[in-house]
């Protein structure tokens, strides 16, 4: 029976596909309006091409040189021969998914400012419309690749079932390192010309926000394609693969090898497919502006899709674990209701409808700094509710699941819930997709001069984007949380598996855990650190650059002129990729070099500092980035003065410190915490047998 289940998971995978190219072809057989239109969103076509061909032939390297080593740990015998394999696979599907989405991004830009036009409900159609090719190829992609490899171990080499989870996780491993490649890179591009743009054109110059004048507008808007569209393709990939396969790896171990608690998340996440295509039919609105009415058009299409979820995922678990399995139901359902609960706190901090972003943007009155000290402290506060909810969701989850009596049965519902709240991942990543879409079509609009009231639509929907971005990041950081939970559940297997006799003593009077908690605990800050930082260098050099032409080029702020947007392009281009790659190494490095001298044990300390401490501080980056900037909108809609005057400049501030905390720093965190735990048990066999602490003690 579990091998007919997983051939609909390889079904589904070619329906999400399938609908993914009908959604492309229905945006492409659109106008993408006047010719200045086209000319512009051509440059931003080819700076963002240009970039991803650069940035892939870095990670190729990368690649090449991490498939000889486990190459050569194959050969010793320490993986599986599988194991490189897989983890090229996942790279490589990882990639194409942010690829993807970023060609659709930049075929759809112009077309979205052009069907505003018309009006709000096309332009939001068409937008949309680009982000289900997102989701959907994410999706597709995923399941594509786990049952593939499934149908490979099963049948053609005849692995159990515990081999086939164990080979199959390190595909997990491979999407994290491009995924961490992929949101540092673009995240550290779209910023820094972010900011440049920003503190130049808007703060110093005085210039709108995308006015053609400014040199680092076509970079920006470059940049949030790299980012915001390719960065987070590949970033929801290796989530949802990674839920989908710690799942299967803990029903293995909690049924003891049985194939049906192994295919069940399969399935789930199959269905799932199903529930976002159907969604994503009742995404419509009318021609009002008003972001409630707005909000409301998204949350009917994933609601629908939650609720269609919640329904037939009773009947599958009865199905495939029986009548008596009710439990991993209730802690699937415990996953949905977690996502909704922690997008709705994460939309009542960033939203300009609420308090919060509302009593932020009142905080302009009286300077940056008071703004900037006002989003810190919402960031702060906003930690509360996601923390909370998550722990009543893994405490349902897991002793409804059996956890009280077999601790295993309750890990793996801990693990169902995380693949519960990334189900409708289709029609999620569709909402979040879109922003980058419509902010591309606002810089559109402005610079090929359309009428006002396209701006106005492009803006409304811009703004929706940002909460449904904030909305989306804090989804997808609670299921980091789970996952990671889940996975640090198959490291600890992994190290049983590999060697029953081993005493595996995780107290927290261990010393050596204790170690690894702390040094866990300080690895995200570490990573902001560096990538906030490299943020700040990089858009120093834009910042320079933009003065630079202001000054020397005659005419650029008459029209005359215009600006070498190529040049701000090839800056932003060579920082990002030149600063990329510590933060990736590290990531890799520290879990294997703190196993090889501590030992196994401290490892488990390692993950758990690094998922709580990864976990808030991914929180509170991503709501206080998110509360500024759309604090700032706030303001532009006419409150405080509107745009231009002190208010207005303290908020561009307060939003240029924001934006690396939201789209470099914090979404990056979710990727670190997980791929830190699929390091460690691609590695686990390699640390058992060599490491100072087993040494010295032996």
């Amino acid at each position: 029976m579990e091998n007919y289940l997983v051939i609909i998971t390889f079904v589904c995978s070619l329906i999400a596909i399938g609908f993914a190219a009908i959604m492309a072809a229905r945006v492409l057989r659109t106008s993408e309006g006047t010719d200045l239109m086209k000319k512009i969103s051509n440059s931003i076509k080819r700076g963002a091409n240009a970039y991803l061909k650069r940035q892939y032939s870095i990670v190729a390297v990368f690649f090449a040189v991490m498939f000889v080593v486990l190459g050569v740990m194959a050969f010793a015998k320490l993986l599986d021969p599988c194991v490189p394999f897989a983890f090229i696979t996942g790279g490589f599907f990882s990639g194409l998914s942010g690829f993807v989405g970023m060609k659709i991004a930049t075929a759809s830009n112009a077309r979205t400012a052009n069907a505003c036009r018309t009006g709000l409900n096309k332009g939001l159609r068409i937008a949309f419309s680009a982000g289900s090719v997102m989701g959907f190829t994410v999706v597709g992609l995923g399941l594509l690749d786990i049952s593939v490899w499934y149908f490979i171990l099963r049948f053609l080499l005849h692995y159990e079932a515990a081999q086939i989870t164990g080979a199959m996780l390190t595909f997990g491993m491979g999407a994290s390192s491009m995924a961490l490649f992929a949101r540092v890179g673009g995240g550290i591009f779209t910023k820094a010309a972010d900011v440049g743009a920003d503190l130049v054109g808007k703060v110093e110059a005085g210039i709108p926000e995308d006015d053609e004048r400014n040199p680092a507008v076509i970079a920006d808007n470059v940049g949030d394609n790299v980012g915001d569209v390719a960065g987070m393709g590949a970033d929801l990939y290796e989530s949802y693969v990674g839920s989908v396969i710690s799942a299967a790896a803990l029903g293995v171990a909690a049924f003891a090898g049985d194939f049906r608690a192994m295919a069940l998340p399969m399935i789930l996440a199959s269905i799932g497919v199903i529930a976002s295509v159907i969604g994503s039919f009742f995404v419509r609105t009318g021609e009002s502006t008003d972001q409630k009415t707005l909000l409301k058009a998204l949350r009917r299409g994933t609601n629908l899709s939650a609720i269609f979820i919640a329904v037939i995922s009773y009947f599958l678990v009865r199905f495939v674990l029986g009548a008596e399995m009710w439990g991993f139901y209730v802690a699937i359902l415990a996953g949905l209701i977690a996502g909704v609960a922690i997008g709705f706190t994460t939309e009542y901090y960033t939203s300009d409808t609420y308090k919060p972003t509302k009593n932020l943007a009142d905080t302009s009155e009286t300077g940056s700094a008071t703004i900037i000290i006002g989003g810190l402290g919402l960031g702060m506060m906003s930690t509360v509710a996601p923390i909370l909810i998550i722990s009543v969701c893994v405490l349902v989850a897991y002793f409804v699941s059996g956890g009280a009596t077999f601790a295993t049965r309750g890990l793996y519902g801990v693990a169902l819930a995380a693949v519960g709240m990334l189900s409708t991942l289709g029609i999620t990543l569709a909402t979040d997709a879109y922003g980058p879409v419509a902010d591309n079509a606002g810089g559109i609009a402005q610079m090929a001069g359309l009428e006002p009231e396209v701006r106005e639509r492009t803006d409304a929907l811009d703004s929706l984007g940002n909460t449904t971005a904030a909305t989306g990041k804090g989804f997808a950081i609670g299921a980091a949380a789970l996952t990671a939970l889940a996975l640090i559940a198959s490291y600890i297997d992994k190290l049983r598996t590999i060697d029953p006799e081993f005493h595996l003593d995780i107290s927290i009077m261990n010393p050596v855990v204790l170690i690894g908690l702390f040094i866990g605990a300080c690895l995200p800050f570490v990573f902001a650190a560096l990538t906030m930082q490299s943020v700040g260098r990089a858009a120093q050099a834009v910042v320079i650059e933009v003065r630079r032409q202001f000054r020397e080029i005659v005419g650029i702020m008459d029209g005359k002129n215009e600006p070498d947007y190529a040049r701000c392009v090839d800056l932003c281009t060579k920082a990002s990729l030149r600063e990329m790659v510590l933060p990736t190494i590290i990531a890799i490095v520290v879990p294997v070099a703190v196993g090889l001298l501590m030992g196994a044990e401290a490892i488990v300390g390692l993950l758990a500092g690094a998922t709580a401490t990864g976990f808030l501080l991914a929180i509170f980056m991503s709501n206080s980035g998110g509360a500024w900037d759309n604090a700032k909108k706030y303001i532009e809609s006419g409150t405080h003065g509107g745009k231009g005057g002190s208010q207005h400049k303290s908020a561009v501030v307060g939003d240029t410190v924001g934006d690396p905390f939201k789209d470099t720093s914090g979404p990056a965190i979710n990727i670190l915490i997980k791929l830190l735990s699929m390091v460690s048990i691609v590695f686990a066999g390699l640390i058992l047998q060599f490491n100072l602490i087993g040494f010295i003690i032996g």
